[in-house]
């Protein structure tokens, strides 16, 4: 299901910036960027996601926006204040002429621009990251939400214009019993030579007929319908079970087709495959 959400907080002088996006997909597939110093914390953070979507190709990123003064490497003065005794006890006992640019000189050895500390996550932090996180991972979910309502109006449109397509094939349906029928003995009264069983030519009728009905169909598909409808009313992860109920109604539909040998109900079945194409496209977006 699409989504997308947002979330920034500052600690210490660094931005810390949390994203998160998701596409359709008919299972969780979470990958993650995360900034360093918060890798520890990765497996927390997918299970934070894992309970709030349940299906969704999720794209997570974290990272640190620092200030200039947080990024600036500093000098080690200690260190940069026995390189320059050093040197100057050298230049006296060797009798060596002293540099005449001494910061050049200093700040190029060794361990004058290095940083010793190691930076290292606090629980103080984490709570700020992990609120954080959490409030991208809500604005997700509110957006899949704001969709979520557009996507019920629109399955609601499709499976009542499907019901209402189905409801049109039935004066098609009456009407072409007879004209088999007559087709059927308007053939054989063409062909005077020709002998028949009445008796057995209304067995072979009814039976002919019967394998051209369409009755269950329809009753199974008006079940579908309502299932699928019963089912969106039930609330939070119900994807998959819509996707499994468009499924049924394709084959209810695509059985009707093949047993409706009239150009008019042929039509009908071509617009109800349309409409629920279109509930196909967008069921993977339900969570």
């Amino acid at each position: 299901m699409t989504g997308y959400g947002k979330a920034v907080a500052v600690f210490n002088g660094k931005k810390i910036n949390v994203e998160i996006k998701s596409l359709n997909s008919k299972a969780l597939d979470l990958s993650t960027r995360i900034a360093p110093l918060y890798r520890e914390k990765e497996m927390e953070i997918r299970a934070m996601i894992a309970a709030a979507l349940e299906r969704g190709k999720v794209d997570f990123s974290l990272w640190i926006d620092k200030d200039e003064l947080s990024t600036a490497t500093p000098i080690n003065a200690g260190v940069l204040e026995n390189y320059y005794k050093q040197i100057l006890t050298i230049s006296t006992e060797r009798n060596i002429p002293l540099p005449t640019d001494w910061f050049a000189t200093l700040l190029r050895l060794p361990d004058v621009m290095t940083k010793t500390e190691t930076e290292e996550l606090s629980e103080e932090e984490w709570t700020i990251v992990r609120q954080t996180v959490s409030e991208a991972i809500q604005k997700l979910v509110d957006f899949r939400k704001q969709e979520g309502a557009a996507l019920y109006k629109k399955f609601s449109e499709k499976i009542d214009n499907i019901a209402a397509l189905l409801a049109s094939i039935e004066p098609y349906e009456k009407s072409r019993t007879e004209k088999i029928r007559q087709r059927i003995i308007d053939g054989l009264n063409s062909i005077p030579e020709v002998e028949y069983d009445r008796n057995r030519l209304e067995q072979e009728m009814i039976y002919y007929i019967e394998k051209l009905d369409i009755n269950e169909e329809k009753q199974r598909l008006k079940n579908h319908l309502n299932y699928f409808r019963e089912t969106m009313d039930n609330g939070h992860g119900q994807g998959k079970k819509l996707g499994f109920i468009a499924q049924e109604m394709g084959r209810e539909i695509n059985t009707t087709g093949s047993k409706s040998n009239q150009a008019e109900m042929q039509n009908i079945v071509v617009k109800m495959k349309d409409e629920l194409e279109q509930i196909k496209e967008q069921v993977l977006n339900v969570m």
